[in-house]
């Protein structure tokens, strides 16, 4: 089901930037997060509003290696349901119609991939940069 941006030689770029500097591969981060944040964007102001606690419980969750775009929260436990849909409630009354994509984050990512990946691919070059790795 997930779709994946996979950045090959990202384990080596990593090991060479913490050979540099220790400090280094911590902005593969914040380069991730700029990628992710993209999704975000997109995706908040699709979701349907009577609080706005499940717009705002997208965020970004991200490591040096990995990045992620999460919703909910226990104040938002609702937030599955309301992306994917399903059965809830008392003797799961309540339906909304299941969509194995969907309806917000994976949607978003899907209409903005491309800008996903770019934001991404300017990120690491900035991060090369600073490092003061010369870039085509």
């Amino acid at each position: 089901m997930a779709d994946v941006i996979k950045v090959e030689g990202l384990r080596e770029f990593r090991s060479s930037l913490r050979k540099m500097d220790a400090g280094l591969p911590k902005t593969l981060r914040v380069a991730g997060n700029r990628a992710a944040n993209v999704v975000v964007d997109e995706a908040k102001p699709r979701v349907p509003r009577l609080t706005g606690r499940a717009a705002a419980s997208i965020r970004v969750a991200s490591t040096q290696s990995s990045v992620r775009v999460r919703a909910g929260s226990k104040r938002v436990p609702y937030y599955p349901w309301l992306d994917f849909g399903g059965r809830v409630g008392p003797n799961r009354s309540v339906s909304r119609p299941f969509l194995k994509r969907g309806r917000f984050i994976w949607a978003a990512f899907g209409d903005k991939r491309d800008a996903v990946e770019r934001e991404l691919q300017d990120a690491l070059v900035d991060v090369a940069r600073t490092a003061g790795v010369e870039v085509q």
